[in-house]
């Protein structure tokens, strides 16, 4: 089983990694993190990232096979995230959705949306627990 799942430094981020590290104990699956990063800036490699750095960590102490994808030369997020699952054969992506207005519900967001209707495999689209 490969569980793709996308990452972004914030709360709906962290609340897919959580649901990403949980299908993967489930399926006992390999996930593949992917980190979209604009092209015009030069990212450290994951390694000397903290940010990624401190992700990968806490696949590793969940006990996780995890590989981290950071994308810079691309079209945007659900390009990264819908490529990543075809190139991986993926059983399920993993997305962070964030709470939208009553107008907002009626657009569900072009990256969500894109991904929904392009992905190869199902989606799983969770959201942090309001405190």
């Amino acid at each position: 089983m490969t569980i793709v799942v996308g990452y972004l430094a914030t709360a709906e981020g962290r609340e897919a990694l959580d649901a990403a590290i949980e299908e993967s104990r489930r399926g006992r699956g390999r996930v593949v993190v992917v980190v979209s990063r604009k092209a015009s800036s030069t990212p450290p490699p994951p390694e000397d990232d903290p940010e990624l750095a401190a992700v990968s960590q806490r696949f590793t102490e969940a006990g996780v096979d995890h590989e981290l994808r950071v994308v810079t030369d691309s079209d945007g997020v659900a390009e990264d995230l819908v490529l990543s699952a075809e190139e991986t054969d993926a059983d399920v992506i993993v997305i962070g959705l964030r709470r939208r207005s009553p107008v907002g519900k009626l657009i569900l967001g072009s990256n969500a949306q894109r991904i929904l209707l392009d992905a190869p495999c199902p989606v799983l689209a969770v959201k942090p627990v309001r405190p």
